[in-house]
């Protein structure tokens, strides 16, 4: 997805614990999910029927702040601990997972929430894999 990442990623100096090619996709699906979900946010703030929204509203914001947060973190990895970036993805696990929930709901109605639903899943699946090299 970004130009980026995997660039970065390869030229880092030092051994990475993990495996980059994955730790890439999920850099990157963390970017587009956080993307898709202030777009999100957003475009229900525009919609007629916001009060019915406002849930949406909350989630998409929440998951955008973690999804972002994580991928910073996940981008730096001198000093690293596993720790941390264990329980921040599984945090974003949870959180990509709620907010795909909400979209669902609306994406019927409304094509951005189908479209972030979709981000949300990608990001979500990529936390898990990343979880899964990490045990």
């Amino acid at each position: 997805m970004t130009a980026t990442t995997m660039p970065m990623l390869e030229t880092y100096p030092q051994p990475i614990n993990l495996d980059r090619a994955v730790l890439g996709r999920a850099i990157d699906a963390l970017i587009a999910c956080s993307e898709a979900c202030t777009a999100c946010a957003d475009a229900c703030l525009s919609e007629g029927m916001v009060a019915e929204l406002t849930k949406c509203i909350r989630t998409n914001l929440d998951c955008a702040d973690i999804c972002a947060a994580t991928a910073r973190v996940l981008s730096r990895h001198t000093g690293y601990d596993a720790n941390i970036s264990r329980s921040l993805l599984e945090a974003c696990t949870m959180a990509c997972a709620a907010c795909a929930d909400e979209c669902d709901r609306h994406a019927q109605t409304h094509e951005h929430c189908r479209i972030c639903a979709t981000a949300c899943r990608e990001a979500e699946r990529t936390c898990r894999d990343l979880l899964d090299l990490m045990r």
